[in-house]
């Protein structure tokens, strides 16, 4: 065919159809996000073993350990975001996959509560690398009208990863040793890190909005579409996105992002101090109703399940209607929520309840997460969802500790739940102003973010970028 003299990346990536490029890289992204799920609820697995075998007499210690790798998180989400958008999706990819697999590796040679604590801060940063940078490759190959779809895809790997340490502790542990646990944990990372390294591909609006190695761009392009020609004069641009010459955080506030970034941090917050609150509160409730323990297992896997139903649910109105649907859901999850504090006498309702509630809190989630990559441009998308994820990780701190400081005030168990409403009922009033000011545009563009460079001349051999 002839050869384009220009090539838009965007227009390419949004018009063409899925095809195994995308299919390859969304289920390679799936078991990424699977070992991060795995690797963020594998200490809560080993805490009963190590109980035991370190003769801890007070479960209080192990609180930190569980909330180390969280505060990592923290620190991990905006570190790797900055070296993202900096070096390369890809890089940012290997690094904290290395960086967890390595330090939950090390977590084998812990002798002590300290030595397991600060291992698994260490990892924590890895795990909230990967997030923001996995997410922002997939949202820059999938098309517009399915990125947020391909995106909640491949993040419900994290509810499936978070069941699996569960799996290892009843079948493997006994024979073991609780360190089977960590070595998973950490082999599985590092191998797949490199395996990314020669598997993966780097993002093509990321190589071209950052002028890199024009024959990486043109192997990506004829992996997207094998029957554009190529030629010696053909240039490679973006058409809808400005360029940045580097990253400050007030980039964050330029323009229309001054209310999306702000309202999206809210919402993330709110709805992992509630997801949190909720999630740590389960077992409460479910003693309180005097669930049977088998019963109580399956009412934690069927909050899980509804997590990721209530994800896919979300996944195609995300991308048909903005926001609008994140605020229903928001908007839901206030009565069902309510409902788990006051059904407790009633447990095939309390198990309906609990359905509901991880269909509302964890695909509150999991769309939350999707929409961080598609507000902002791919000049700072790794930041800008680095930012959120860790902002976020407030709300999932405060909400066990929220839930420490009410019991012991002794308050009715209906009462706590209607208090978790408070957040709740904050993310719904954001996730509205944002429907309501932006519609469906909330997806790459930022009118009025001002251009930090000039438009880049084509040229032979290079890329343009505008």
């Amino acid at each position: 065919m002839l050869e384009p003299k220009t090539v838009d990346v965007s227009r390419l990536i949004d018009e063409r159809r899925i095809n195994g490029f995308n299919i390859k890289l969304v289920a390679f992204s799936f078991l990424l996000v699977l070992m991060d799920g795995y690797d963020i609820t594998s200490a809560a697995f080993a805490a009963p073993f190590l109980v035991k075998e370190w003769s801890i007499t007070n479960m209080a210690a192990l609180g930190p350990v569980f909330s180390a790798s969280l505060l990592g998180v923290l620190f991990g989400s905006p570190l790797f975001g900055y070296l993202g958008d900096r070096f390369g999706r890809k890089v940012a990819i290997v690094g904290s996959c290395l960086t967890f697999g390595l330090f939950t590796l090390a977590c084998i040679e812990a002798g002590s509560v300290t030595d397991l604590l600060y291992l698994r801060f260490l990892a924590g940063i890895g795990i909230g690398g990967l997030l923001p940078n996995i997410t922002a490759l997939n949202g820059e190959f999938a098309p517009r009208r399915i990125r947020a779809t391909m995106i909640i895809i491949m993040f419900t790997g994290i509810t499936f990863g978070g069941a699996l340490p569960g799996l290892i502790s009843a079948t493997l542990v006994p024979q073991h040793g609780w360190q089977v646990l960590f070595l998973i944990g950490g082999v599985v990372p590092i191998a797949a890190a490199v395996l990314a390294i020669f598997l993966l591909p780097e993002s093509l609006k990321f190589l071209v909005l950052k002028n890199r190695s024009r024959e990486a761009i043109v192997r990506v392009v004829q992996a997207l579409n094998p029957a554009i020609g190529v030629g010696p004069e053909t240039c490679f641009v973006i058409q809808d996105e400005p360029a940045y010459s580097g990253f400050t955080p007030k980039l964050l506030f330029a323009g229309r992002l001054a209310y999306l970034t702000p309202l999206l941090w809210v919402m993330f917050i709110c709805c992992q101090m509630s997801f949190y609150f909720t999630n740590s509160w389960l077992p409460t409730v479910l003693a309180t109703a005097k669930v049977p323990t088998s019963h109580a297992a399956l009412a934690t896997s069927l909050f899980q399940i509804g997590g990721t139903v209530g994800g896919l649910a979300l996944a195609r109105p995300l991308d048909k209607h903005g926001f609008t649907p994140v605020a229903m859901l928001f908007a839901l999850s206030l009565p069902i929520v309510a409902s788990l504090g006051f059904l407790t006498d009633i447990e095939p309702l309390l198990m309906i309840a609990v359905f509901f509630a991880g269909f509302c809190l964890l695909g509150l989630q999991l769309g939350l997460n999707a929409a961080s990559a598609l507000i902002y441009p791919t000049a700072f998308r790794t930041n800008g969802s680095g930012w959120a994820f860790a902002v976020g990780r407030v709300g999932s701190v405060g909400g066990p500790v929220l839930g420490g400081i009410l019991i012991a005030m002794k308050l009715p168990l209906y009462e706590i739940f209607l208090l978790v409403l408070i957040p709740l009922a904050i993310g719904t009033v954001a996730s509205i102003v944002i429907a309501r000011l932006f519609g469906r545009g909330f997806q790459d563009h930022v009118p009025g973010a001002p251009r930090t460079t000039s438009p880049a001349t084509p040229r032979r051999g290079a890329v343009a970028t505008l």
